[in-house]
């Protein structure tokens, strides 16, 4: 109270009113009205505690405010270990992409492997195959080609034969062969 008191004289000594020309106490004096309307109000403020509600007032509302910051660090920290768990997660998909990724191109490399040695063996048959139907196709060529020249060459000479034989020579030859086919079965 004696605080309170200390403030209104404060207040009365440096008043503006002080400067005011004529009787400062007098009620035809408006800054003297307009004192005490204010020395009043004041006054009023302390006889309803407005200064203590006031006080607890603000008292709850930083309560409050510790609270929700309080609350807000909770939240945060645990929004940390969550995102710190969700990482930790992350690193380990990605571990295990990585090692599915490393596996598929190794069996990819393996099929690949296979596939030329199944594609060589394939073309290694083919290639045997083939040479085994040129050789044929050689050896019938060839065939064809001695049946025609003996054929060319006994029609050579049927027609020699036939244009240089006499009727002597024909009977010499006649009897030749005859011989050798006695000789041939005895």
């Amino acid at each position: 109270m004696m605080k309170q008191t200390s403030c209104l004289i404060a207040l009365l000594v440096a008043s503006p009113a002080f400067a005011a020309s004529g009787p400062f106490f007098s009620l035809k004096n408006t800054n003297f009205i307009v004192l005490l309307a204010f020395i009043l109000f004041i006054g009023l403020l302390f006889y309803f505690n407005v200064p203590k509600l006031l006080g607890g007032m603000l008292d709850k509302r930083a309560e409050t405010i510790r609270l929700e910051l309080d609350e807000a660090r909770k939240l945060r920290e645990e929004a940390q270990s969550i995102l710190a768990s969700y990482e930790r997660r992350q690193k380990e998909v990605q571990e295990q992409a990585d090692r599915i990724v490393e596996s598929a191109r190794k069996e990819a490399e393996a099929e690949a492997v296979k596939a030329r040695r199944a594609l060589e063996v394939t073309v290694a048959r083919r290639l045997a195959a083939a040479e085994e139907q040129i050789d044929s196709a050689q050896l019938n060529a060839e065939r064809v080609v001695r049946e025609k020249a003996i054929k060319v060459a006994v029609a050579a000479a049927r027609n020699v034969i036939s244009t240089q034989m006499t009727a002597a020579s024909a009977g010499k030859l006649i009897d030749v062969a005859i011989g050798e086919v006695e000789t041939k079965i005895h």
